[in-house]
């Protein structure tokens, strides 16, 4: 039986994906030279580099991931597993990892947990290395998931952040030098002594904070106020705020996040109480709206683009087998604006 060829443009519409052997003919490469561009090595000249970059673009090439993964027995993802992805410190650390996974080549897969219990660690655990992660990474700011995490099998290279101390602890901010410097900051104002209204128990931030806000008041051998207790939410600020109005002696706040001290602010407004002229406040994140507060908030700026950097380099690490990166706490940053004054 004779076949008909196909006529010239009849498969037009069934164009071959191109592979890494068309992006070396058009940029003039050979094989290797555009696979060592493709990972990131440094000893390609910048001419050359600049000429597969070009063929890459001009073919619309993209990776076979899976192809490499039978290789290199490596799939470039990631799975990271986050509690209360709603709250500003683990949402940022989790976009601050995805950041550098990014610029790494490595895809991330995000697990968020709605509840922190041993089951359900397991279960975000065991999903993430079905899906052959190369590491996991979990956002630990709360005891239970430490406790959670620490009786689970390591068949895969796993980093916690912002746990407390611990082997698989890394990249973490010193929650108790940014909380000495926002209360040192209102006791060199002159303020007699610092109220606190801290986060949520067994929260190690809010622990962190209340730690260095104690310090510093006992190494000025201020007064220690009683620690009134939030949640995190601008409501209990606001709730905190209203208890605070009872104490006649009140003139500086520490608020352990922005979002309460945003509430704090309200109470004091609808008190008619002037800030910073009758009382003096401080948060804690800098979230992007708090130079817009009423007044501008003084706060306390972490580096989440950092811890993921620092935490990237961790897992990363591990997965190859080397010595990871020695790296201390990140030193937060105190910034000042309208909200602190000097007490009358």
């Amino acid at each position: 039986m004779t076949t008909r060829a196909p006529a010239q443009g009849e498969d037009a519409g069934k164009a071959r994906t191109p592979v890494m052997r068309d992006v070396a003919r058009l940029a003039g490469v050979s094989h290797q030279t555009v696979s060592r561009v493709l990972n990131g090595h440094a000893n390609v000249s910048d001419t050359a580099r600049e000429r597969v970059e070009t063929a890459i673009a001009q073919l619309g090439y993209r990776r076979n991931v899976s192809a490499r993964a039978l290789i290199t027995k490596r799939t470039m993802t990631l799975g990271v597993v986050s509690v209360s992805a709603q709250q500003y410190g683990p949402a940022s650390t989790l976009t601050g990892i995805s950041q550098a996974a990014r610029q790494a080549g490595y895809f991330v897969s995000v697990t968020v947990l709605d509840t922190v219990d041993r089951h359900s660690m397991r279960s975000a655990i065991d999903h993430l290395m079905a899906a052959a992660v190369d590491g996991v990474i979990v956002i630990a700011p709360v005891g239970p998931v430490v406790e959670a995490v620490a009786g689970l099998p390591r068949t895969v290279p796993l980093v916690m952040v912002e746990a407390r101390d611990g082997e698989q602890s890394v990249a973490g901010i010193d929650q108790v030098d940014g909380a000495r410097a926002a209360t040192r900051h209102l006791l060199e104002l002159g303020h007699r002594t610092v109220a606190h209204i801290r986060g949520p128990i067994n929260w190690f931030e809010a622990d962190a904070r209340v730690s260095g806000w104690l310090t510093e008041l006992t190494a000025a051998h201020a007064p220690v106020p009683e620690v009134l207790v939030g949640d995190w939410s601008s409501r209990s600020g606001h709730e905190a705020g209203r208890r605070i109005l009872e104490r006649s002696d009140v003139t500086a706040v520490f608020a352990a996040n922005d979002q309460m001290a945003l509430g704090l602010l309200r109470a004091l407004e609808e008190a008619g109480r002037s800030v910073p002229g009758d009382i003096s406040v401080v948060g804690f994140d800098d979230l992007p709206e708090s130079e817009f507060f009423h007044p501008p908030l003084t706060t306390v700026r972490q580096d989440f683009a950092e811890v993921g950097r620092r935490c990237l380099a961790e897992i990363v690490a591990r997965i190859d087998g080397t010595t990871p990166p020695s790296a201390g706490l990140i030193v937060p940053e105190l910034i000042v604006r309208d909200s602190t004054a000097a007490p009358r």
